[in-house]
Parts: C-alpha cells; sequence; structure tokens
C-alpha cells in the first residue's frame, strides 16, 4: 500500500479498479485487512518541513475526530509540532491536544514546557488553548504548574482568556479540592470582571468550587443582573440559578402573608368555631403586627431583568426564568411565565417531557395560571407515551367543576386507544377527578361500572382497582356494582385486580351476605394456583366471613387455613398462622381473640388519590433532581426564606470620586469608550485596548484604582515598556534557564533604579522570568487594583478581611534594605549558575554569623545538643520477639548520631538481650537481601552473650533515601532468623544549620511540583510554640531555622544519601489550624513527610 494510495483512500475517495475501502470503519468488513500502516501518510506530512502539508495533515486529523474516529495513535506526531510557528497549525494541534491529553498523560507531560510557552504567546487564541491543554491533563503533580497557570490567566488582557481561566477551575478543583482557598481568591477576582463574556463561566466555576460562599455575590449582585441580558445563554442558566438560591437566603417572601391568610381560612373552614376561636384571634394579631411588605429593589431588579428572558429561543433559558418566577415573584406576578412555558411545548418531545414535568408541579400550586391554555394540554396521537401520561396528570390537576365536563369527555375518547398504559393512567386519572370533585362521582363511577364489560383485560383490571377506591367512601348505597364485580372473578385474571375484587367482597360482606360465602368457596377450589397477592386476600376474606357468618363458612375457613399452612411463600405460612390463633383460639391461648373483630372489621379510611407530583416542589424546578424526584448528586438545595431580611447594604458598591484630574480630556475619553470590547475573537493590539477599556470599568465599579495619575502612569508605563523590553532581552541572553525556572524575575545592575519606583507593584506581582513586559504590566495593575479594592472592603466590612496563603508568603522576594552586607545582596540579585541544589554544610556561614549579631535568641534550636534526642526519648522498635527469637531478643533504633566509617549511612543502634537460660553465640548478620543501591555495615560479631546479660551495637545502612526496608539474616550459633528494618522517612536527613536568606533563598529554587502542601487543625496545646517545634523534630530529623515571625516555624535538612535539601515550614493560624508547607526535589520524601508531620502535629 503505497503513500499516495493511502492519502486517496484517507480523502474518501475510491481507488481507480472499485476496490472498498478498508481500515476506516470498524463495521466496513475490513476486519482482516492490513491496516497498520494506515496513518503513515498523516505522520509523513506532520514530519513534513513545510507548514502547509502540516497544516492538510491537522485538518484531516481534526476531521477524523469530528467524525468520531479514533486518532490517538498520531499523538506522537502531532505532539511535536506543538511548537510549530504557524498559528493555524498550532491552533489545530492544541484542538487535538485537548481531546486526548487525558488519556495520553506521559507523553503530554513531556511538552508541559511548551503549554507554558503557550502562556506567554501574543495571540489569545494560543494562550487560551494552551491553559485548556494545561488543565486537560489529568495528573496531581503538575497542580502547581496549573494553579500558577490559571492566575495569571485571570489577570489575562484578553476576556477569551479570562473565560478559559475560569473554566479550568472546576478541573483543577476536581484534580486537587486541596486548592480551594487560593481558586476561592481567583474567582472572587473574576466575579469583579467586567466581561459579559466571563460571568456566566465564572459563576460555573463558583457553583462547583465554593456555591456556600455567598459573601462572594454581594458586590456583584446588580453588575450581574444587569450583564444578564447580554451573557450567552448556557451562561444565563447558570447565574439565574444561581440567583434564584442567593435571592431565597437575602430576601423576604412576598407571598408571606397570603399564606397565612390562607391557612386560617382552612382551619376556620375544617374546625369548629368554639375550639378554633382563639387561635383565629392569635393569627389575626400576628397579621395586624406584621408590617406591610414592601419588596427590596434588588429583588425587583432581578424580576424585571429576567422577564425579557422568557422570549429566548433557547428552551432551558425560558425554564430557568420560569422557575426564578415560581421560586421568587408574588402570587400576582407568576402568570407571565404559563405563555412561555405552552410555547416550549411545541417543541421537541426531549423537552416537552421536561416542560411538562414542571408544569404538572406548579399547576397542584397554581392552578388557574395554566386554566386559560387547558387546550394546550389536550393530547395528540403522536405523542409519545410518556408525553401522554403527563398532560394527563397537568389535565386532572386543573381540573375543576367548570371545565370537568370538557376534561371527562376527553378522557373518554382516550380509553379508546391502543396504548394500553396510556388507557391505563386515564382510568387513574378518571379516578382522581371523582375523588377530588364529589359532583361527577357517581357519573365516573358508572362510567367505569360500563368499562367492567370492555374486550380488554387490562382496561377491566385497572377500572376495578379504581372502583375499589371510589366505593370506599359510599359503600351502603353502591351493594349493586359489588354484586357485579363479584361475578367477574370467574373471567378477570389480572392478580391485582381479582384482590381488589376479594378485598372489597370482605371489607363489605355485611352488604352481600349470600355472595361472600360463595365467592370463598369458588376461591378455596383455586387457592393452589392464585398469585401470592391473591392468597393473601383470599385468607383475609376467610378470617372476615369467619367472624360475622360463622356457621356458613367455618369448615371452608379452616379449609383454607390448611392449605395456607402448607405454602411455599413463607409470607402466607405466616399469615395464615397468625389468623389462625387470632379466629380459632387454643384453650390455653386466646387472649386476642376477643379483639380479632376489632382488628379485622375496624373501619378503614377513604384512600386519598394525590398527584405523584404534589411534593416535588421542595426541588428546584427544572433541575435533574427534581425530574427524578430524589436527590441528585451535586445539587444544591433551595434555601427557605429567612424571617427578617438581611443587611441590603452589603450590596452596596462604593464608587470612588475623582481626585486631582491632571487633564480632563483624558478622563472623557476614558468615560466614552464602549462598554462592550470588540476584541473577543481577535488578538494583537486590540487586546490592548480591551484591556484599558476594562481596567476603566474596574476603576469606576470601587476597586480603588480611579485616579487618572494612576491612569496616566499606567499609560506611560506601557508606552515605554517597548524600549525596557529591548534591555531586558539583551540581559536574559546572558542569563541562564535555570534562573527562569526558579522565579527570579529581578535584574541587576541597570534595572534597580526601576525597581525602587516600582516597589509596590512588586510586592502584589508573582515573579515569573519567562513572562513578556505587556503582560507583567497588566498583571501588576490588576493584582494593585484587587490588593486595594481588598483594603477598602475591610473597612467597610471586617468579616470579609481576607489572608494570603502561605505559599504566596513564601515566594516574595526578601526587599534589599542597605544595611545588610554586600555577601546578602549578591545572594537576592546574581542567580545562580547552577540550578541544582547544593548541600549547605553544617558549619555555619558567614552571612549567618552576620544575621545572628543583633539576635537574641531565648530557645537554642539551633544547638545540635538540643534537636537530637537522647537514646531514652528515641522510639525504639521490635526487631526479633524473644518469643521468636527463643529468648534472645532484639530491639532497635535511630540514635541521629552520624555513623562515622561512612557519612551516608544512617546510624541504627541495636540493643540484644538474652532473656534465656543458656549462652548465645557468634550473634552476626548474613544473606543481606537489599534492594538496588542499598548497602550495610554490619556490627562486629558478638562472640558470647551471658543468660541476663545485654549488648548494645551500630550498624549503618544506607536506605538510598527510600522507605523500602532493609531484609537480612541474624544468626547465632543454632539458629538464623529473617528480620527487617524499615526507617521512617524523617530518619533518612540529617539536619543542616542555615540563615532565614538562605532558607528563602533555597525555597525559592524548590517551588512549584517539589512544593508540598497541606493544612490541618491542632491539638491542644499544640499551637504553643516550643510544642510545634518539639512535635516537628520528633518527627523527624531537622534543625530550627531562625524566623521573624512568630506564627511561622522552619526546619532545614539534608538527605543522607543523595544530600537533596529538604525544608519545612509551619505556619499557626487562627482557631487552631496550622498549614505545613514541604519543599524537597524529592517529591515521594516530601509527600511521605507531609504525612508524618501532620500527624505527629494533630496528636
Amino acid at each position: 500500500m503505497s503513500t499516495g494510495s493511502a492519502y486517496n483512500d484517507d480523502k474518501g475517495g475510491s481507488s481507480s479498479l472499485g476496490e472498498p475501502e478498508y481500515g476506516h470503519d470498524p463495521a466496513s468488513g475490513g476486519i482482516f485487512s492490513s491496516d497498520y500502516k494506515r496513518h503513515d501518510d498523516l505522520k509523513e506530512m506532520l514530519d513534513s518541513n513545510k507548514d502547509s502539508l502540516k497544516l492538510e495533515a491537522m485538518k484531516r486529523i481534526v476531521a477524523m475526530i469530528a467524525r468520531g474516529k479514533n486518532a490517538s495513535d498520531l499523538f506522537p506526531a502531532v505532539v511535536k509540532n506543538v511548537a510549530c510557528k504557524n498559528i493555524e497549525v498550532k491552533k489545530l494541534v492544541y484542538v487535538y491536544l485537548v481531546r486526548y491529553a487525558e488519556e495520553q498523560q506521559d507523553l503530554a507531560l513531556l511538552s508541559i514546557s511548551t503549554f507554558q510557552r503557550g502562556l506567554k504567546d501574543p495571540n489569545q487564541l494560543i494562550r487560551a488553548s494552551a491553559l485548556r491543554v494545561l488543565s486537560s491533563i489529568r495528573v496531581t503533580i503538575i497542580v502547581p504548574i496549573m494553579m500558577l497557570a490559571i492566575k495569571e490567566a485571570a489577570s489575562d488582557m484578553s476576556p477569551y482568556v479570562r473565560k478559559t481561566a475560569a473554566h479550568a477551575i472546576p478541573k483543577l478543583y476536581s484534580l486537587d479540592p486541596e486548592q480551594k482557598d487560593q481558586l476561592i481568591e481567583v474567582i472572587e477576582k473574576l466575579l469583579a470582571d467586567k466581561t459579559t463574556l466571563v460571568a456566566g463561566s465564572v459563576v460555573m466555576a463558583f457553583e462547583e468550587v465554593c456555591p456556600e460562599r455567598i459573601d462572594l455575590i454581594h458586590k456583584n449582585y446588580r453588575k450581574l443582573c444587569n450583564l444578564l441580558i447580554d451573557v450567552e445563554e448556557w451562561g444565563q442558566v447558570v447565574i439565574i440559578n444561581m440567583l434564584t438560591r442567593y435571592a431565597r437566603t437575602q430576601f423576604l417572601n412576598p407571598n408571606q402573608n397570603e399564606s397565612l391568610l390562607g391557612e386560617s381560612a382552612e382551619k376556620a373552614f375544617y374546625g369548629s368555631d368554639e375550639e378554633e376561636g382563639k387561635e383565629d384571634k392569635e393569627e389575626a394579631a400576628v397579621l395586624v403586627k406584621r408590617k406591610p411588605y414592601v419588596m427590596d429593589p434588588d429583588h425587583r431588579l432581578l424580576l424585571r431583568n429576567t422577564k425579557p428572558l422568557l422570549q429566548s429561543r433557547n428552551a432551558a433559558v425560558v425554564m430557568a426564568v420560569a422557575q426564578l418566577y415560581f421560586h421568587l415573584a408574588p402570587k400576582a406576578e407568576v402568570g407571565v411565565i404559563a405563555k412561555a412555558l405552552v410555547r416550549l411545548m411545541r417543541s421537541h418531545s426531549e423537552v416537552q417531557f421536561v416542560v411538562l414535568q414542571n408544569v404538572a408541579t406548579m399547576s397542584i400550586k397554581r392552578r388557574g395560571m395554566f386554566e386559560p391554555y387547558l387546550k394546550s394540554f389536550y393530547i395528540r396521537s403522536t405523542d409519545p407515551t410518556q408525553i401522554k401520561v403527563l398532560k394527563l396528570e397537568v389535565l386532572t390537576n386543573l381540573a375543576n367543576e367548570t371545565n370537568i365536563s370538557t376534561i371527562l369527555r376527553e378522557f373518554q375518547t382516550y380509553i379508546k386507544s391502543m396504548d394500553k398504559d396510556f388507557v391505563a393512567a386515564t382510568i387513574q386519572a378518571i379516578g382522581r377527578c371523582a375523588t377530588n370533585i364529589g359532583e361527577v362521582r357517581d357519573t365516573c363511577l358508572n362510567g367505569l361500572v360500563q368499562l367492567l364489560s370492555n374486550r380488554d383485560e387490562l382496561v377491566v383490571a385497572e377500572s376495578v382497582v379504581v372502583i375499589k377506591k371510589l366505593l370506599q367512601m359510599q359503600p351502603a348505597q353502591h351493594s349493586d356494582i359489588i354484586k357485579h364485580m363479584a361475578k367477574l372473578t370467574d373471567n378477570i385474571q389480572v392478580p391485582m385486580a381479582r384482590a381488589s375484587i376479594l378485598w372489597l367482597i370482605g371489607e363489605y360482606c355485611e352488604h352481600v351476605p349470600k355472595i361472600a360465602p360463595d365467592v370463598l368457596r369458588k376461591m378455596a377450589k383455586t387457592f393452589t394456583n392464585e398469585e401470592d397477592i391473591v392468597k393473601l386476600q383470599i385468607l383475609n376474606l376467610a378470617a372476615k366471613l369467619y367472624l360475622t357468618n360463622l356457621k356458613q363458612t367455618k369448615l371452608l375457613a379452616q379449609y383454607v387455613l390448611n392449605l395456607a399452612k402448607y405454602d411455599q411463600n413463607y409470607d402466607i405460612r405466616d399469615r395464615a398462622r397468625f389468623i389462625r390463633q387470632l379466629i380459632i383460639p387454643l384453650d390455653k391461648g386466646g387472649i386476642l381473640s376477643k379483639y380479632a373483630k376489632k382488628l379485622f372489621l375496624a373501619l378503614k379510611p377513604a384512600p386519598v388519590l394525590e398527584s405523584p407530583f404534589k411534593d416535588r416542589d421542595h426541588f428546584q424546578l427544572g433541575s435533574l433532581s427534581h425530574l427524578l424526584n430524589a436527590k441528585a448528586v451535586g445539587y444544591q438545595e433551595l434555601p427557605d426564606w429567612p424571617e427578617m431580611a438581611p443587611d441590603p447594604s452589603v450590596r452596596n458598591v462604593e464608587v470612588p470620586e475623582w481626585t486631582k484630574c491632571s487633564s480632563r480630556e483624558k478622563r472623557k475619553e476614558k468615560m466614552e469608550k464602549p462598554f462592550y470590547s470588540d476584541s473577543e475573537g481577535e488578538s494583537g493590539p486590540t487586546e490592548s485596548a480591551d484591556s484599558e477599556s476594562e481596567m476603566a470599568s474596574e476603576s469606576e465599579s470601587g476597586s480603588g484604582s480611579g485616579s487618572s495619575n494612576e491612569e496616566s502612569g499606567s499609560r506611560s508605563d506601557s508606552e515605554d515598556s517597548n524600549e525596557t523590553g529591548k534591555e531586558e532581552k539583551k540581559t536574559r541572553k546572558k542569563v541562564k534557564k535555570a534562573v527562569h525556572e526558579s522565579g527570579d524575575s529581578e535584574q541587576s545592575g541597570d534595572d534597580e533604579e526601576e525597581k525602587k519606583s516600582q516597589k509596590k507593584k512588586k510586592e502584589h506581582k508573582p515573579s515569573s522570568g519567562s513572562s513578556s513586559e505587556n503582560e507583567e504590566e497588566s498583571s501588576t495593575e490588576s493584582s494593585e487594583s484587587e490588593s486595594e479594592s481588598e483594603s477598602e472592603e475591610s473597612d467597610a466590612d471586617t468579616k470579609k478581611k481576607k489572608k494570603c496563603p502561605a505559599s504566596k508568603q513564601v515566594s516574595k522576594q526578601p526587599k534589599p534594605e542597605k544595611k545588610e552586607i554586600s555577601l546578602l545582596d549578591l545572594d537576592d540579585f546574581i542567580p545562580p549558575a547552577s540550578p541544582q541544589v547544593t548541600p549547605v554544610n553544617n558549619v555555619v556561614s558567614n552571612s549567618l554569623v552576620t544575621d545572628l549579631e543583633g539576635l537574641s535568641l531565648t530557645d537554642s534550636a539551633l544547638s545540635p545538643t538540643m534537636i537530637s534526642p537522647n537514646f531514652g526519648s528515641v522510639k525504639m522498635y521490635n526487631l526479633l520477639h524473644r518469643i521468636t527469637g527463643e529468648g534472645l531478643s532484639v530491639e532497635y533504633c535511630f540514635s541521629r548520631q552520624p555513623f562515622s566509617p561512612d557519612p551516608h549511612m544512617v546510624a541504627v543502634q541495636v540493643q540484644f538481650s538474652n532473656n534465656s537460660e543458656t549462652e548465645v553465640k557468634n550473634v552476626r548478620i548474613e544473606e543481606m537481601k537489599l534492594m538496588s543501591g542499598m548497602r550495610i555495615q554490619s556490627f562486629p560479631e558478638i562472640e558470647v552473650l551471658a543468660p541476663g546479660e545485654a549488648a548494645t551495637v551500630v550498624m549503618g545502612i544506607d536506605f538510598c533515601d527510600s522507605t523500602q526496608a532493609a531484609n537480612f539474616q541474624l544468626c547465632t550459633h543454632t539458629r538464623s532468623f529473617f528480620v527487617s528494618i524499615q526507617p521512617p522517612v524523617g530518619e533518612l536527613m540529617i539536619p543542616v544549620f542555615m540563615s532565614e536568606n538562605e532558607f528563602k533563598k533555597e525555597q525559592g529554587y524548590l517551588m512549584g511540583m517539589n512544593e508540598i502542601s497541606e493544612k490541618i487543625t491542632l491539638a491542644e496545646k499544640s499551637h504553643i510554640d516550643y510544642v510545634v517545634a518539639q512535635k516537628v523534630t520528633s518527627a523527624a530529623n531537622l534543625s530550627r531555622v531562625p524566623c521573624g515571625s512568630d506564627k511561622e516555624f522552619r526546619f532545614a535538612a539534608k538527605t543522607l544519601s543523595s544530600g537533596s535539601l529538604v525544608l519545612v515550614t509551619v505556619i499557626t493560624k487562627e482557631e487552631r489550624t496550622a498549614q505545613v508547607t514541604v519543599n524537597c526535589e524529592k517529591m515521594v520524601i516530601g509527600t511521605m513527610l507531609v504525612k508524618d508531620i501532620l500527624q505527629a502535629i494533630s496528636h
């Protein structure tokens, strides 16, 4: 198969010989064809140097994906082109990667640096696609990279990229829920966005991550209401559902007074005047005291802005507005949704099904709303069965004295249908109408009796069941119907119908005293062949007739009970025993027999035929939970109305006054710029214009950056960015790649003056070495305005005060001070030549000495004697039990002392005790079974260990920075024992002394994937400083690093085998919570160490 022919075949054409096309569709019959080369032409095109061939190949691959064909085997060939310079090829490559990144995670991880570069691309579509691919790789190891990318994208100039960042937030949250606090900060920032493109996506992220954080919506409530009309359709659905829940917590019930009046009226109607008189007076007094309801302006704003969406072309939007009005609007205004819902019933059957489910629920409480549209619910012959049943439900709910004749005429027609399920549902609907409307009860009953002569057995059976329920209301007046139904026992074979007839005859046997015994005689003949439900009713009939007509039915009843005694079904056997003891008692027993008549012949209340949709309104309409009538995963309960209205001032947004405007013309230009951006689908210079208009809109909303001086300054910064960018490119060429990865974005020498002028911006800006200058300025401006807005919110409401997470505090660079010595200046500003972390010597450095000169340390945490505990306080582990060792017991511990023969080995102190009555000789180690790389330095052989004596030796083990057990044989002169020593991860390291600045510097190199952070609730008394330090050092062999903060503890060590640095930070917070962060290039050690420290602190 040549390349050219493969190319033609893949294009979809047939060959010149007219052969069928093989290897494309599994159902095409080409199962045995050799299709292993079917993508070779595409791979060759992707490997070519011509962009046109690559573009053609990518178009064909994306077309294959669109047709549902599997293109995953092309992943290696496609992922190589992710760095292609052609924008069109790059877009299609990202489309492919989004589809297959989750399946081919290992290959996608290899290109992660390319995706990170794509986040800095000048084209907004490439930036968004790169973030989309990055968030599609479901690997926990890249969570820090994803978090950093989302934070940068949230400050992007393009609203399309910010929208993509909002979409990535739920993906990251599902991958690592521990990132919730940081994601909430990003959501809070994006909620303040003025662009309609972002609004729906960020609300969706809010609903997925933190739906309980209603306080984030307060300041953005009015903005969301006003933007709602212009948001895309699916964004409208999400926002409306969220605002429905928000309004139920923030506003009063507009129908509260009406509901109270309705309840009091019902009580007055059903209850007696004497009993209910006092309660009526009390309720009337409550109504008088209650203030007249005045709708909150924000409540009215929501209703007013959602009403036009009832005319939307999207059925989901109309349904969302309908449920909002049903749950929030005053009773007089709910009627506007009826016409829109009826319009949706002309749509597809799937849409009809969902709409009718909700209409059925609404029509129970708001019947008058749909009465004008009664004919719209008439059933067509082309409707599916489920639609027919739902329309029947709605018609039954809408039935009243005025329209019942019309509805019953419709029902008569429906009974002639060929759809048996539909006919059964119609008969049940007739029964419900007869129950609810007393005037037509007799008419319905007569009509149902006529159906008993129907040829169809299912129709007759359903009629019997419904008649049984209706007869319970007036049994004395309808004894003829009971006689007529008794004759049907010979013909009807449906078990439920036979059981219903037998129950009726047994319950009202006094109305048919001659027929009832005969029916029991017939049933006794066929007892063994009946269904279980019928057998139970035969037993009940026998018991009732035995109690009321003993002469005629005594023998029959005993015969039936004997048959039931040996039935296969244990329920029937148990029922027979129970009834026999109750109605035919023995001489000794019979205590309950005198109450038998009361038990069997008690008056039963008539059944109430209710709609299955009666109690569904506690679920939010339009939700999956309402559709299924069961709580679905992720469903948010609709809150109850508050008793008292919460403070409405929380939704007020303070607009800052314009201060000291240097030029009014610039301000006018700002004000005259359009509200919506035109750059949603473009890139390049239009994005910067969009970002400027957005910054202006943010300043108008009260973000705190509204002064024109700051705006002019930011403009001048953006104008000068080209010149500074050129200078930076020159300097960046000289700096090695390691500096960019470590995050040192600060330059030395010529840029120091510029840094001092922008000191405030640097404090709020996360460092990123590979970002372009324009994006750095935009991110600093947005973060500055965000921080200022937070300070304003804290002045207005102290409850909303936010704290920076520990990871941000660690990543900040220390401010350069003039008092520090030149050595520290060099450490801070000059990047190191190699990216690898060099292990720090145990000798105290010069910089540490200078740092310690002015400090008075009360806690001698740095001295090695305090860190390495005594032998008595070290945890002992059992190596060989005295029973297993035949009197020889062996225990070991990790002494945390250096092992002098080899510094890379862990010193293990082993204690031998001879508990036997004989000597133990030649104690030694043999047959060491170790993992690759492990080594054991054995102890000298113990020649003799006398009875009752003990000996202590030290051995060295190189665990290779692993917690795998070291297995070996412990031998004596008579026996050998297989034993193993497994180290805790905290014993694989040795303390390292360093200064605070050195700690911060090394920690800066170990960010991202090398950082593991966890939160914990401290145990009682564990929040005291020395207790935290003691528990951490007991869990791991760490040394304390000096720190200026009372709430922060730092520890350092390095692994014995490889010398990898291990940095531990514990930050205590309010309410006995703490955050533990471990920075180590060996991620397995870091993860296990975090768990051990958490366990030590929590106990």
